[in-house]
């Protein structure tokens, strides 16, 4: 298969409307590619690439090359030049890497060179793979999407699935199921803005407390223990502190999904980068494990002893859970039996309290009807956590692509240093509805202090509202931080620039 036939399925899909046309799209698509090729064909379509990351900054990508000017580049020939360019290190990478990007995208056409740049910037976002991927490859092999979406629940990637059905046809779906060393995507939660809006929608409920940690899929088959994360990496060797505990469980076969944080002197959680950075670690464990020990907490359980419990509602999973993880290894959590009570309702709001108040990132709010669905958002699980909100000052903006060629889209935020001058604290395209681009490329143009190929720099006098989850820590920008999960809210036109929030302020979310 050409990169050309994934470059022209996403222009299209991007142009169609209807569900069904995407899935006949996609369906189409599929049909195409070989068993060895379809599951890079999804992980592209996905926005996401095999390799993670190729070590390509903004710059490399930027630079132009002449397009060929005929489609010939192959899906293989695409992926094994990404594996070679993230396998470049040591001295001369960087212009190594330059040099073996300048000789794909040379090969590429121009509406291949489009698809990659957006692909390598993490700017092809058309959610293919989440909304219609599963129901295209359905109709590609004619079998209900049900049993696909369950198949891809247990296989661990779409990719996997994909590559099965191709090959060896509808009977493929039966080898996939849950097992003891094969972790399945996680289930997700979508958002309420508070508990009692979390109560309201989904009635009897349960409300955990929501750590901010590490989410871990931990499998044990008698001492045979294997710690995944939520993208399903292998981190046991990481985590020997966690293996031992789990292998002192009563039961000989388990499948738990949890958390793993790390606290402090006083008890209170530790941030979530220094718990990311232990887990990231591949080198010097025993030294990690004395330094920053870390503890699991589960909240649910998918299989025991062989039997698969993931079609059972919440409250069963957790009597199951109870039976197997004593409770200090467990979140804590309140039922909400009648979600009309005013004595149940106030418990789970001063439930959340105090859990916000122990240093927590909010709460879960779960269905107690709820059966676990692996690897999707499901509405019977809501999580609520509190958004802070900053006002900044746009310090630049990076041209968009895609969708947003033409318009100035990644901002570059700043907070107000003691000396008027201003502390860059990170980027974002989020939030931003096409009206708001329009603006912001128009006003943005005015105050435009430099020009450069990938954007502009302007004066520091557009004020944004910026909601953020938190903050995390950060060696790149000068205040030392870098904010969590922004999104643009609103702009603040009422506001000069002398009246945004200042580092000192930032910096007070920490606490």
């Amino acid at each position: 298969m050409l990169l050309a036939d994934i470059a022209r399925t996403s222009r299209e899909i991007t142009t169609v409307a209807g569900r069904k046309e995407k899935v006949a799209l996609l369906a189409e698509l599929f049909r195409a590619a070989s068993p060895s090729e379809v599951p890079v064909v999804v992980t592209y379509l996905a926005g996401r690439l095999p390799q993670r990351r190729t070590g390509v900054g903004f710059r490399t990508l930027s630079e132009s090359h002449p397009a060929a000017a005929e489609a010939q580049l192959t899906i293989a020939e695409v992926d094994a030049a990404l594996e070679e360019i993230a396998a470049v290190s040591g001295k001369g990478a960087q212009a190594e890497r330059r040099r073996l990007l300048g000789a794909l995208m040379s090969a590429a056409t121009e509406e291949e060179q489009g698809f990659l740049f957006r692909l390598l910037t993490g700017e092809l976002r058309q959610g293919a793979l989440d909304a219609f991927a599963v129901e295209g490859l359905a109709e590609a092999v004619s079998v209900p999407s049900a049993q696909v979406r369950r198949a891809v629940m247990f296989g661990g990637s779409l990719g996997a699935v994909a590559s099965a059905l191709l090959a060896e046809g509808p009977s493929a779906l039966e080898a996939f199921r849950l097992q003891t060393g094969r972790p399945v995507l996680p289930m997700l939660a979508q958002s309420a803005k508070d508990v009692l809006e979390a109560v309201d929608r989904l009635g009897p409920c349960v409300v955990e407390e929501k750590l901010d940690g590490i989410r871990v899929q931990v499998h044990k088959e008698g001492e045979s223990v294997g710690v995944y994360t939520r993208t399903l990496d292998d981190i046991t060797a990481r985590l020997p502190e966690l293996t031992d505990l789990v292998r002192e469980l009563p039961v000989h076969q388990v499948v738990l999904d949890g958390e793993v944080t790390a606290v402090d002197e006083q008890g209170r959680p530790r941030p979530f980068q220094e718990v990311s950075q232990r887990v990231g670690s591949r080198v010097d464990v025993p030294a990690a494990r004395t330094t920053l020990p870390v503890t699991p907490r589960f909240f649910d359980v998918l299989s025991v002893e062989g039997r698969d419990l993931t079609d059972l509602d919440v409250a069963r999973r957790h009597e199951a859970l109870a039976g197997v993880v004593p409770e200090s290894l467990r979140v804590r959590r309140m039922v909400v039996a009648d979600p009309r009570s005013d004595e149940d309702r106030g418990a789970a709001e001063e439930f959340a309290r105090l859990v916000l108040e122990q240093g927590h990132e909010g709460v879960m709010v779960k269905a107690l009807d709820s059966a676990y669905s692996a690897g999707r958002r499901g509405a019977s699980w809501l999580k609520v956590k509190p958004v802070f909100t900053l006002d900044l000052v746009v310090l630049a903006a990076e041209w968009g692509h895609g969708r947003r060629t033409g318009r100035l889209s990644n901002l570059h935020l700043g907070a107000r240093r003691p000396d008027g001058s201003f502390a860059m604290l990170g980027k974002t395209f989020k939030g931003l509805t096409d009206e708001m681009l329009a603006w912001q490329t128009e006003h943005l143009r005015g105050i435009t202090d430099v020009e450069h190929p990938w954007g502009v720099t302007v004066r520091p006098e557009l004020v944004v509202e910026i909601a953020v989850d938190g903050l995390q820590r950060s060696t790149r920008y000068p205040a030392g931080v870098t904010l969590r999960f922004a999104r643009v809210v609103r702009y603040r036109t009422d506001k000069q620039a002398a009246e945004a929030d200042t580092v000192d302020d930032v910096l007070a979310l920490r606490r």
